[in-house]
């Protein structure tokens, strides 16, 4: 082979041609070094005939440096990666570098030095000094993981070093993982559980491409069942991923596994080390990962022998990725399914409209769990009308609630009150001059905490200290919080229950899966009372003594013109509520509400799930919205008001006339400013049978624009922010 092409990971270049190193033979989906110019850059070698490339003559053709010495990119992953970057639009380098996450990964070193604190106190200590030990108290990592943990330098981590308050450590980075177990501790199904159980375990056996939905209530028993599925794939000797939503399900979920399996598996998220990574991404390379649970990107990594794929909680939107290469790892994962020709299980209570039509259409093999496993029972579910039973002035919590709590505290049983609303007010205005503190980067109201001391944009990360005067007439202390966050209602709840134990559950509390991990154990020995949280408490946990949950504001989710609204905020009230009475003890909801009629808090009520989501698919079959339809959204933005509004124009100006699909805009977008960034948008409505995918790429495909604009195509939006 005299000539390979070659993609590197710079989204900006296309497909380059080489000379093989002249001490390795490489074939489709090695791993080399390429130089371009000065430049050294990680690729990947691909089929010349999949990949269309301006040849070069063979005397102009440069050498490849060297290829890594690790498995090559799998043809199922490779064709996988194809298959991401056309169906959304993506450069195919920025797909195929969510397979190589972690370059230190490559080299073939056996060791790291990683750092973590001694305990000593240095001679001179500095506020950056002081911070630093203070935040990375218990961490261990590299200098740079360290600094951005402790939100200092480098160099006031390796002047730490120097003075012996940090110390190296010299980490394994390829002790091999244990292996699970599928007998280690078989668990005792019902007989709902064994049926689906059996279906699965036989088309882990089978092989071959089998999606299967598993619809089953809260409390059902679904982890359960997978897990057979799972064990059934272990004696088969090949790999499982589970993906996750939220990397805070992390810590539980391997509790549950190890319980089962005598092991935990191995985790991949955006909290784990570097040299966590690097181990982890060469033992699913080689095989020796048998079993991965992880988030999205996880879906990416070059498995060695795949025979399963789990998607828990599927109906979950976190799994669509909102920047980068914006896929949906729910469908992602079919695909890579269909590809590597095995079966893959979404599992879910509350099954996304999408997932339901498959299974309707015979695509999925849907397997129902009806029931709560053993003699647990779906809790009764109440609306309070807040209009008929309003909270007191300057109060969140209608009386029936309130006096439901009492009763729970009375009885010793725990309570959750559900808020989807970080920080302690979403909006602070004056009330002297009525001025409202907005994000200077966005167009976003600045969100209090107060736990914190702090204002912060939600979208960009911006923050600020509460001024004492109002910055447009100077008034002391005119400054009000307006609405309620989860930090208020935690306010309220230490007002009218003073002796509750209570804890606040965010993503701002619960950052990572050993965080998560502390907060179970706390509820689990009866530390806690009262549980506010946000939608990071709606799924996967289990608490036994949990009876009573509050939904404080059931109506939030349903303003704006989002076509999921009604369904998500069904799938999330449902989920939140499926956290109460999953032990022998009856569970209650309380769902405040100003709207008791409405379809959505009608269907919770009568729990009449079906009919709800009948309803629902009916009028997306009528308007033609998916899955019956296809959207797809065109963003424009740039730093320039100008630049992104003539850019939208012309965008919009030249859009193609076709059969079946509609354009709508350009218009500013709901968050007309972004990171600094002006923002405009564009959808587009097409037939279901239209390949809406090529009509896009012809026509922007012709279009120039200035370079200071970025235009960016979201195909199938779940935002449309």
């Amino acid at each position: 082979m005299s000539r390979v092409r070659v993609i590197v990971l710079n989204s900006a270049l296309g497909p380059l041609d080489y000379r093989p190193p002249k001490d390795a033979a490489v074939a489709p989906g090695s791993i080399v070094v390429a130089p371009l110019g000065p430049r050294q850059l990680v690729g990947v070698v691909w089929e010349a005939e999949r990949l269309p490339a301006e040849e070069v003559e063979a005397k102009r053709l440069r050498p490849l440096l060297h290829a890594y010495d690790v498995p090559p990119i799998a043809a199922p992953l490779r064709r996988l990666v194809e298959w991401t970057a056309d169906y959304y639009l993506a450069p195919l380098a920025s797909v195929l570098r969510m397979t190589l996450p972690s370059s230190s990964a490559l080299d073939g070193a056996r060791t790291v030095i990683e750092y973590r604190a001694t305990g000593e106190v240095p001679g001179r200590m500095t506020p950056q000094r002081e911070q630093a030990l203070e935040r990375i108290a218990g961490r261990q990592g590299l200098v740079r993981e360290l600094a951005l943990a402790a939100d200092v330098s480098d160099g006031v981590i390796r002047g730490l070093v120097k003075a012996g308050a940090i110390a190296a450590v010299e980490v394994s980075v390829e002790d091999p993982f244990p292996v699970p177990d599928p007998a280690y501790a078989p668990p005792d199904l019902s007989e709902a559980q064994d049926t689906a159980a059996t279906e699965l375990r036989a088309a882990v056996a089978d092989g071959g491409f089998a999606p299967f939905l598993l619809d089953g209530v809260t409390g059902s028993g679904k982890t359960e069942v997978y897990f057979e599925a799972v064990a059934e794939a272990l004696r088969q000797g090949r790999q499982c991923l589970v993906l996750l939503p939220e990397i805070a399900l992390t810590e539980p979920f391997l509790k549950r596994f190890s319980a089962r399996f005598g092991t935990e598996p191995v985790a991949w998220h955006s909290g784990l080390r570097q040299s966590q990574r690097r181990r982890a991404w060469r033992a699913i390379a080689s095989g020796d990962a048998r079993v991965v649970v992880g988030a999205r990107s996880s879906l990416f990594l070059p498995y060695r022998d795949l025979g399963l794929i789990v998607v828990d909680e599927a109906h979950e939107t976190s799994f669509k990725q909102e920047d980068g290469v914006q896929y949906h790892a729910r469908d992602v994962a079919v695909m890579r399914a269909k590809l590597e020709a095995i079966p893959v299980i979404l599992a879910s209570a509350t099954p996304a409209i999408e997932s339901r039509q498959m299974a309707e259409a015979g695509v999925y093999r849907e397997l129902k769990l009806p029931a709560r496993y053993g003699c647990a029972t779906l809790p009764d579910i109440a609306a309070v009308d807040l209009i008929a039973d309003p909270p007191p002035r300057g109060r969140w919590l209608a009386p029936s609630l309130v006096a439901a709590i009492d009763e729970t505290l009375e009885r010793d049983e725990q309570a959750l009150l559900f808020l989807n609303r970080r920080g302690y007010a979403p909006l602070t205005l004056c009330r002297a001059c009525g001025h409202r503190f907005q994000c200077p980067n966005c167009t976003a109201w600045m969100v209090e905490h107060r736990l914190t001391a702090r204002l912060a944009c939600h979208h960009c990360g911006h923050v600020m200290p509460p001024p004492r005067a109002c910055p447009e007439c100077n008034e002391e202390n005119s400054l009000v919080p307006c609405g309620p966050g989860v930090e208020r209602i935690a306010d309220e709840v230490a007002a009218l229950f003073p002796d509750a134990r209570t804890a606040i559950v965010t993503s701002d509390t619960i950052w990572s899966p050993a965080k998560a991990a502390e907060f179970v154990g706390r509820m689990e020995a009866g530390d806690i009372d009262i549980v506010i949280g946000t939608q990071l408490v709606t799924k996967g946990y289990h608490f036994p003594n949990l009876t009573l949950v509050g939904v404080v504001d059931a109506d939030l989710g349903l303003s704006g013109g989002d076509l999921r609204a009604a369904e998500r905020s069904f799938q999330q009230i449902s989920q939140v509520s499926g956290r109460a009475g999953r032990g022998e003890k009856l569970g209650r909801v309380f769902v405040q509400t100003h709207e008791p009629k409405a379809p959505v808090i009608a269907a919770l009520v009568s729990g009449d799930a079906e009919g709800f989501y009948a309803a629902e698919t009916e009028a997306r079959r009528d308007a033609a919205m998916p899955p019956f339809g296809r959207l797809a959204g065109i963003i424009v933005s740039s730093e320039d008001l100008n630049a992104a509004t003539e850019t939208a124009r012309l965008i919009g100006r030249t859009a193609p006339s076709v059969d079946q699909m509609a354009v709508f805009g350009p218009a500013p977008a709901p968050l007309a400013m972004l990171r600094g960034r002006h923002r405009q948008r564009l959808l587009v409505h097409a037939a279901r049978s239209l390949d809406v995918q090529d009509v896009i790429r012809d026509w922007l495909g012709k279009l120039d624009w200035p370079r200071t604009v970025r235009v960016a195509v979201d195909v199938d939006p779940y935002s449309f922010l």
